[in-house]
């Protein structure tokens, strides 16, 4: 639990100002708890601290055995929290301006091929339309179904996805207005499929429990947030990769979310398109398929360059 007063400044500048997400807010809280503690083992505080300081903690993280990629995330919570007491005039200087965080390769996202996520979708399917199997199979089938239809179709983080509104299914316009991080808002298409799939499910869960069909939410559960969690759709999606021949840990709604991007780059989509539907704020971080372009490209040169031919 972050203690230091500085620090809960920050946490609601961020809140308020940008908006930002619970999930983001716990990651920056035990980052900056993180780093407050240990300056304060060595009598220091946010507002004593150098830039030695901060070096002396990133030397701590690496001999705590962090990842590259961990120390990043942690020292650009620490950056901002500095710059923020800077421009907010609790200091007058920034300790963490001059210090450059570890370098790191940017990881190939997991992606599943077209095939495979047609092999996910058919397995899905199975037995939603056999009668003679227990209703509750029936039903999640069906809303599995209807999760990776829409999933697919949008490329929606799983946060969106499952805590879609009921009335998404009763749009009119082929399209859904998403609220995404930050609470920036965009629009996402919605394949036919998908809406096909979200009509079985809920014609499906208006027959068989039809209480919880009243519920607001689109995948109603028995929940706090009275809708289903993450975790049981990420894990249902385990079971299915396995029942639809896929290694389980190459699957997730998060793959999903790649597959989405990487075949419709492959497909010809602009890649500020693909980060428009992606809800990325930045093109710097849609830029990590930009392997996809790469390949795009050569097979372009490939097969169109009158020079190839010869």
């Amino acid at each position: 639990m972050l203690a230091d007063p500085m620090g809960r400044l920050f946490l609601d500048m961020i809140a308020a100002e940008r908006g930002a997400a619970r999930n983001t807010l716990a990651a920056y809280e035990r980052d900056l708890a993180d780093y407050c503690d240990f300056l304060e083992k060595h009598g220091q505080t946010p507002m004593t601290a150098v830039t030695a300081s901060v070096r002396a903690w990133l030397d701590d993280l690496a001999a705590r055995g962090f990842m590259a990629t961990s120390t990043a995330r942690r020292l650009s919570c620490v950056r901002q929290f500095h710059r923020f007491l800077y421009v907010e005039g609790h200091r007058t200087d920034d300790p963490g301006a001059v210090i450059e965080g570890p370098r790191r390769g940017r990881p190939l996202p997991k992606v599943l091929s077209m095939a495979d996520v047609d092999a996910l979708l058919a397995a899905a399917r199975e037995g939603i339309e056999d009668g003679t199997r227990p209703a509750a199979e029936r039903l999640q089938a069906a809303r599995l179904t209807c999760l990776l239809e829409i999933l697919y179709a949008t490329g929606l983080r799983v946060s969106e996805l499952v805590s879609l509104p009921r009335s998404a299914a009763r749009a009119k316009e082929p399209m859904l207005t998403i609220k995404g991080k930050g609470g920036r808002e965009r629009l996402v298409p919605l394949s036919e499929p998908a809406r096909v799939a979200m009509g079985v499910w809920l014609t499906l869960l208006g027959e068989l429990r039809p209480a919880l069909a009243k519920s607001p939410w689109l995948f109603p559960a028995d929940s706090e947030s009275g809708h289903l969690p993450r975790q049981v759709f990420a894990r249902e999606l385990k079971l299915l990769a396995g029942a639809a021949g896929l290694r389980a840990d190459l699957v997730s709604p998060h793959v999903l979310r790649h597959a989405f991007a990487s075949h419709l780059l492959q497909n010809g989509a602009d890649l500020r398109v693909v980060q428009e539907l992606l809800g990325h704020a930045d093109v710097s971080t849609t830029q990590i398929y930009t392997h996809v372009l790469d390949e795009r490209t050569r097979a372009m040169v490939r097969d169109l360059h009158p020079l190839s031919r010869r």
